[in-house]
């Protein structure tokens, strides 16, 4: 049975092919005469329309865009029309001359098309200035910034500030009156310094306390002392000898922060209060209210305790003494924009015959544990 239905179905193929042949060779005959450009803009026509299709296999319907319009319109406006009749198209020849009318009358009306009416772009200088007034004055709104950049010589209108601010997302007329932590503390650390002691222990399993403090705005570290008994007369005498110091170097401070632990005796805080600086407690288990203290005593045990074995006290205040220089004169710090708290950064390296020829001589403290890079003389 299968046989027969083979041998029946033979003929049918044969037939086939022999059209297929004929068709083939008719089409073949028809681009002889074509020219190079002509078959060209017909493979690209036809790919095209291929990308088309493609679509409708992504859930899109079959449609052209403006795009598509565009690109067909100028790939086979200059055909002849014979020709683009024989084309396998999607849609009539009629349709593409007329994407091709539409194409040119689009771009003739935009190059006739009148400048446009209004005021000029504002200068990208002054929008800069605008924006920069916005950001670093957070309670302005923009009336306030108008009136500024009148004083500035800068004319423009109030409603021009506006839309500046509008387009960048800035509120025009803020609710920033409250100020924020940051904000406040940013103001004020120049007359704010932190303590808070910290524990190491020896070989010989004795614990020994230091006493630190720092200041806000430099990030100036001042090691008061180390010992093994905090005792209220040993704690009053460092802050004794905080005061002098503070003297000594002119610092303005009118804060102190600290934690509530019971090694602070009650001179403590008046012997401070004496000089004007106010002793503000943080909270109960709120170590983030004395963050830069505790940054520096993790950055002390990282960089320092954790990896170096104390023998006694003297070895601990010798390393301590180390690791405070290398602190204040040459450890950069991310908080005062990479600044040294009593060296200020040097000027940038210009010069390429100098950054080709760099001389960096290290310097070691503490055996090695601590490097500090400089230009070699």
């Amino acid at each position: 049975m299968v046989d027969v239905e083979r041998r029946a179905s033979m003929p049918v193929v044969l037939y086939r092919l022999a059209y297929l042949g004929v068709t083939n060779t008719l089409a073949l005959l028809r681009l002889l005469p074509m020219s190079d450009r002509e078959k060209d803009a017909e493979i690209l026509a036809l790919r095209h329309q291929l990308t088309v299709l493609q679509r409708q296999l992504h859930g899109e319907k079959t449609r052209f865009t403006r795009a598509d319009r565009a690109w067909l319109a100028a790939l086979l406006h200059r055909l002849p029309r014979d020709v683009l009749r024989n084309l396998r198209l999607l849609v009539r020849p009629e349709t593409v001359l007329r994407w091709h009318r539409d194409l040119i009358a689009h771009r003739h009306a935009r190059i006739s098309r009148p400048p446009r009416a209004g005021r000029p772009r504002t200068v990208r200088s002054i929008r800069r200035l605008v924006l920069r007034l916005a950001r670093e004055n957070a309670t302005w709104g923009y009336r306030r910034i108008h009136s500024e950049l009148l004083v500035l010589g800068v004319k423009i209108a109030a409603s021009t500030v506006w839309e500046i601010l509008q387009q960048a997302g800035i509120d025009p007329a803020p609710q920033r009156t409250a100020t924020t932590w940051s904000t406040l503390l940013r103001s004020q650390a120049p007359a704010i310094i932190a303590a808070d002691f910290c524990e190491t222990t020896t070989l010989t399993g004795a614990r020994l306390y230091v006493l630190t403090v720092i200041e806000h705005a430099t990030r100036r570290v001042r090691i008061l002392g180390a010992t093994a008994h905090p005792t209220a007369g040993w704690v009053t005498q460092a802050a004794r000898n905080l005061v002098m110091d503070l003297e000594d170097a002119g610092c303005q401070v009118r804060y102190l922060i600290r934690d509530r632990d019971g090694k602070y005796p009650a001179l403590f805080d008046a012997i401070l209060a004496d000089t004007g600086i106010t002793v503000v407690r943080s909270g109960v288990r709120m170590p983030r209210m004395n963050s830069i203290m505790e940054r520096w005593i993790q950055a002390c045990r990282h960089e320092l305790l954790d990896r170096t074995l104390i023998w006694n006290h003297t070895h601990l205040i010798h390393a301590l003494r180390q690791y405070e220089h290398h602190h204040n004169q040459h450890r950069p710090h991310r908080g005062i924009a990479n600044a040294r708290p009593m060296r200020p950064l040097p000027e940038p390296i210009t010069d390429p015959a100098t950054l080709t020829r760099l001389h960096v001589h290290r310097h070691d403290r503490l055996g090695g544990l601590l490097h500090e890079y400089e230009h070699a003389a």
